[in-house]
């Protein structure tokens, strides 16, 4: 499969980084076309530089990168040419109404007149952003804001698109809204890069994920191969009178509110199963989250931001 994007022992250390600490370090990766890739992590961890290194804001430290088969250090504008992005912090332009934002952008990106009113009308449509077209970007939410750069991106021509936690700050339906976008963008065989610290959006949405802490690759593959790669693929929920100590001998035994969870193999899963339904306790089962993945594979929660002194500035 061809390759958008292709990381080979990135490294990226900030100017003023505390003794010399690197943000990304040693980061070899491959985003395939056509995909969505994404980029899980904690606050911190790197997602956003590597991002921002991609989409040529930043420059690197060492190592190499070619986007879309241009090199990034030599041909950065046939790159900006090819791409869009959402950066984390971006925000539209508040003296322009949403319709505003999104047809200038298009127009700037050289697409002609009536395609680009077709294309703002659709994306509008389709994040429900209609009813505020004529809307001055200053007087929106936060939210509607995020929205108006999701549709903004999602509607232009680009190859490639970054997108750097787009649904931060969106309700549940907003959030399903910019989901159900995403996949229409993919389906046109266009490649995108989410940055996310929702898990779920993240399994929900990606073809293959990378998991970066501290700057470095730690798994990637696609959300079955990752679950494969840990020690215990199931997930056990017990509430009822269910010995802890005897819990412990098929695999990890967690507290939680109501009874207690474990983490085990699939055989061992069925054996507690039976177990549990001979002493009449209440039991679910399943394979693990992507969420359980983590706080297994980095050993704290995603929700834990990297220290100071090891983020990303």
């Amino acid at each position: 499969m061809p390759v958008a994007i292709r990381a080979e022992h990135l490294r990226k250390v900030y100017p003023h980084s505390p003794a010399g600490v690197a943000a990304l370090e040693d980061l070899s990766l491959e985003v395939p076309t056509g995909r969505v890739y994404g980029l899980i992590g904690r606050n911190g961890a790197g997602k956003t530089t590597f991002v921002r290194v991609c989409a040529t804001q930043l420059t690197l430290s060492g190592g190499t990168v070619s986007v879309l088969g241009h090199d990034l250090e030599r041909e950065e504008r046939a790159i900006r040419a090819r791409i869009a992005c959402i950066p984390q912090e971006s925000r539209p332009l508040y003296f322009l109404t949403v319709e505003e934002v999104v047809y200038l952008y298009l127009k700037m990106r050289g697409i002609d007149r009536t395609e680009a009113r077709r294309r703002t009308r659709d994306a509008l449509e389709e994040l429900s952003l209609t009813e505020y077209r004529r809307r001055m970007v200053s007087r929106l939410s936060g939210g509607l804001r995020r929205r108006t750069l999701c549709a903004m991106v999602l509607a232009s021509d680009a190859d490639l698109l970054f997108l750097d936690e787009p649904t931060t700050g969106l309700d549940p339906i907003a959030r399903r809204q910019v989901w159900e976008a995403i996949r229409r963008t993919s389906r046109e065989h266009r490649t995108i890069v989410l940055t996310t610290h929702y898990l779920d959006e993240a399994e929900s949405l990606s073809a293959r994920l990378a998991l970066i802490e501290r700057g470095r690759l730690v798994l990637e593959g696609t959300p079955a191969d990752l679950r494969a790669r840990v020690r215990y693929p199931y997930r056990v929920t017990i509430q009822g009178a269910f010995p802890r100590a005897e819990l412990e001998s098929y695999g990890r035994v967690a507290e939680i509110e109501g009874g207690l969870l474990l983490f085990t193999r699939e055989a061992e899963a069925r054996e507690v199963a039976r177990k549990a339904l001979e002493r009449n306790v209440r039991l679910s089962m399943g394979p693990v989250s992507l969420e359980d993945i983590f706080l297994e594979v980095v050993g704290r929660s995603i929700e834990e931001e990297t220290p100071r002194e090891e983020a990303e500035a």
